[in-house]
């Protein structure tokens, strides 16, 4: 038992983490004090690094969510993964550093009001200062399209980076008792499309066991969109590449312009390794391809969205 595992499953296995490896891999060279600096750094620094990607799915391979299996893709094999992945990897780093960290699940809208399946993994975080100044942030590594740093976990908090906004709002949930109120990452676009609503979550904690319930659904359910497609987002300092089935999309964050282009399956491995940083060798560049060939000329965003 390593000094971050208590045995009962509520920690991260930050005691597992290879943590050169994990700063080399992002990029970070500076502080490693659990302070609200230093969190903002290693977040930017994750979210700039580590590509958001669902092709273990398409490739006919099980996402798993043990810790030796994320630094074997993420770590040393250079890959990226999806919500879950993403933030039980980093909630590993900030415990190995001394930061609080619980779970959350979130219900991902998109501006929809319909219920949702809590799809989509984020981080509560409390660094050093925390016990004296009461704040807390909220961690998005794995949104794909999400804030370049932390939000404090307060009503009306905001972070704005390249002329993208996000603001976190807390709202009476419907049909729950009083207090039991659910927070809302909101985005302002910057083409002028005004706020959006991202996605939706509470308090109640949740565990490593739990995210690995989730990421079982997303990653075989029929109508969610990581098991058809692949879906595939890197975030830079001033723009967003997407890939969403053959369609590559560039969003430029300063004015929120687009332009898409529609890729032939040949080339999506190319595109992959040289605009998201994903070097897939021959054989699962092939399969993905095949994949990719079977699409349907009108395939659509689907029903189950996932974080």
């Amino acid at each position: 038992m390593t000094e971050h595992d208590d045995g009962t499953g509520r920690r991260w296995d930050g005691g597992l983490l290879d943590l050169d490896a994990y700063l080399a891999r992002i990029g970070h060279t500076g502080d490693l004090s659990p302070t609200p600096e230093t969190l903002r750094a290693l977040h930017r620094a994750h979210v700039l690094a580590v590509p958001f990607e669902n092709l273990e799915v398409l490739l006919g391979r099980p996402v798993l969510l043990d810790l030796p299996a994320l630094q074997d893709k993420i770590v040393r094999g250079a890959r990226g993964g999806y919500c879950f992945e993403h933030a039980r990897l980093f909630a590993a780093a900030l415990e190995r550093l001394g930061f609080g960290v619980t779970g959350l699940s979130s219900r991902v809208g998109m501006g929809s009001d319909r219920v949702r399946p809590a799809t989509h993994a984020v981080l509560r975080v409390e660094t050093a200062e925390t016990p004296e100044t009461g704040r807390v942030w909220i961690c998005d590594v794995g949104f794909g399209a999400g804030p370049l740093e932390p939000i404090g976990f307060a009503d009306g908090a905001a972070t704005a980076d390249s002329g993208w906004s996000f603001r976190l709002e807390r709202r009476a949930a419907p049909g729950a008792p009083p207090g039991a109120g659910e927070w809302t990452l909101r985005e302002r676009r910057a083409d002028g499309g005004g706020w959006l609503d991202l996605h939706t979550f509470t308090a109640n904690p949740q565990y490593a066991v739990d995210w690995v319930v989730g990421s079982h659904y997303v990653s075989t359910h029929p109508r969610s969109p990581f098991v058809r497609r692949p879906v595939v987002q890197r975030t830079g300092p001033d723009v967003r590449q997407a890939l969403h089935g053959t369609t590559w999309t560039t969003t430029v964050r300063t004015d929120g312009s687009r332009r898409e282009r529609k890729l032939e399956p040949h080339e999506v491995p190319k595109v992959l390794e040289d605009v998201f940083g994903i070097a897939l060798d021959a054989e699962d560049a092939a399969a993905l391809a095949a994949v990719l060939e079977r699409l349907p000329a009108d395939d659509g965003p689907a029903e189950v969205p996932a974080g």
